[in-house]
């Protein structure tokens, strides 16, 4: 069996698609038909049904899957590390995150990649353009505070970070003066990520403070937007902790009391599988899986 015929089954077995897998691997859709039929005669067992949008993998397809898949992936990193010592990395990535971690941690830990001969290039988006954008080939790399859920993308944890709730240290004192904490919390101004108040919501069941439905006063998908109004003194939000670590310092913002405590969030590096065929996305993962998970660990 080739290396390149494997290739094609796994991106095809991923994304149930002939017509998917020959855009992920550039090939024409009768080059990747030609590559699975020439595995299911080496297999001797049919590999895919094919139906009128797609295919479905047999019980062969799901058993070659899980002996070859994973180890052919490690083994075209192990390649095009090799490739990057031995040739460089020169060349343009693309990558895309929420527009506040970009701007807070990335770009603290792109100066080896710049040296390398690596032209970054920084895009912005929520969890679903971030997914659409890796899938669609538009990007190499992707941080997303989203876990994977789609099976044609692979991912490791790259920081955890704690979560706090934060407002101007006026607005504190305000709610801890209150007789009633819950109460005055609920009708203090909102500002949030989204509509959602995924972040918000976890921090007050974390401490389990009822609420009826809040209503934002503020959205912004960029936390710095929020985080700069907060320091004028308007309302509270929930927000990581590498957001307001230095105005925390400066006295600009103040955490507010968590009767119950903080808990954590996790940012993952997220890529497709075809992508580290480029030395330089293979390369890039690296580096910033060791640095960032390192600051982690510190």
């Amino acid at each position: 069996m080739s290396l390149s015929r494997l290739r094609t089954f796994v991106e095809v077995y991923r994304q149930r698609s002939i017509s998917g897998a020959a855009r992920s691997l550039n090939l024409t859709q009768p080059a990747v038909s030609q590559h699975i039929a020439g595995l299911e005669v080496a297999v001797g067992r049919p590999l895919f049904e094919r139906q009128s949008v797609g295919v479905i993998p047999t019980s062969a397809a799901d058993e070659l899957a899980a002996d070859v898949g994973d180890k052919l992936d490690a083994a075209e990193a192990a390649l095009s590390s090799a490739r990057f010592r031995s040739m460089g990395v020169a060349g343009a990535l693309q990558i895309i995150g929420h527009a506040d971690f970009m701007a807070e941690v990335l770009t603290g830990e792109l100066l080896p990649l710049i040296e390398a001969g690596i032209r970054v290039r920084m895009h912005t988006g929520d969890g679903p353009m971030i997914t659409s954008m890796l899938l669609e080939g538009h990007c190499d790399l992707g941080i997303s505070a989203h876990p994977v859920t789609d099976s044609r993308l692979q991912s490791e944890t790259l920081l955890t970070c704690e979560v706090v709730a934060v407002a101007s240290p006026a607005v504190v004192k305000t709610l801890v003066a209150a007789d009633d904490f819950s109460h005055a919390i609920c009708h203090t101004p909102l500002l949030a990520y989204n509509l959602e108040l995924s972040l918000i919501d976890k921090w007050l069941l974390k401490n389990r403070i009822k609420t009826e439905q809040i209503i934002p006063t503020v959205i912004s998908q960029d936390l710095r937007a929020l985080r700069n109004l907060l320091t004028k003194g308007v309302g509270w939000s929930v927000m990581p902790e590498f957001l307001c670590r230095e105005q925390i310092a400066k006295g600009e913002l103040m955490e507010v009391p968590a009767p119950f405590g903080t808990y954590t969030m996790q940012y993952y590096l997220i890529w497709a599988s075809s992508a580290l065929r480029q030395a330089r996305v293979a390369h890039a993962k690296e580096v910033l899986l060791q640095r960032l998970t390192a600051a982690t660990d510190d």
